[in-house]
């Protein structure tokens, strides 16, 4: 959403969180495959033009179903391993994610492309989502969980780093912290809003007359939280835009 905001600030934007099933990525693929796939709907129903999976967990379990039953542009995520390997000094990139993404055939699919020269030191990075959806992204106890997740991408020599989730980002400091200003740290978040940019010109919906849209929080747990935090974490001026936070109904 950040990076959403700073290149196509004029657009309205629905931003569901659905923090009550937080994390995905400890769950079935065939309940994530489920529930993405009905949350899209329900923002299809809303009058979205086109629809951000911005979650690499739902992006490598459910993209493939949900893009045959809806006919609007589908822009998924994925960690940026092949960028981690092409700038990687040493050939030892860590991949922070969770564990339904580094398990899913996508990921290894794309795994398999890449270099058998790059080493890729895979990390499942449990119960971080929850701490960052509770605001506390830079927290002691949240400090302490990334520290023993980061260590074995430490030990190995890693230079560079994937954040294989998209809550990471949210993280970029108290992994600078811990590790230091050197290591690289890739998130692909700017190449998915340049895709949904492409998308959006497509459909001739790149000016909308406005400088700034309005946002959408939508929360399935508790928007005033969702809200605080993304005030908090954004970089974004939401000030700008007209801004409204609702509790995401019953989702068929």
């Amino acid at each position: 959403m950040d990076e959403a905001l700073r290149q196509l600030p004029q657009h309205d934007y629905i931003y569901l969180a659905d923090s009550a099933n937080a994390p995905y990525g400890e769950k079935s693929s065939d309940w994530i495959a489920a529930r993405s796939l009905s949350l899209c709907n329900y923002l299809a129903g809303k009058g979205c033009d086109a629809i951000v999976v911005a979650c690499n967990t739902a992006t490598a379990e459910a993209i493939k179903q949900i893009r045959e039953v809806l006919f609007i542009p589908i822009i998924g995520v994925e960690p940026g391993i092949k960028p981690a390997a092409m700038q990687s000094q040493n050939n030892i990139v860590g991949v922070l994610a969770t564990e339904a993404t580094l398990k899913s055939d996508k990921f290894n699919a794309l795994l398999n492309t890449l270099p058998d020269d790059c080493q890729f030191i895979k990390q499942a990075g449990a119960g971080l989502v929850p701490l960052i959806e509770s605001g506390n992204a830079d927290g002691e106890e949240t400090l302490e969980l990334l520290a023993k997740h980061l260590e074995p991408i430490q030990d190995a020599g890693a230079d560079t780093i994937v954040l294989g989730c998209t809550h990471y980002p949210f993280l970029r400091k108290s992994i600078r912290k811990l590790l230091g200003e050197s290591i690289t740290l890739i998130d692909t978040s700017d190449a998915v809003i340049r895709q949904l940019k492409r998308q959006l010109e497509s459909l001739q919906k790149e000016n909308s007359g406005k400088d700034f849209g309005s946002v959408t929080f939508l929360s399935s747990k508790n928007e005033e939280l969702l809200l605080s935090m993304a005030q908090d974490l954004m970089s974004a001026d939401l000030t700008s835009h007209q801004v409204d936070a609702c509790i995401l109904g019953e989702v068929k």
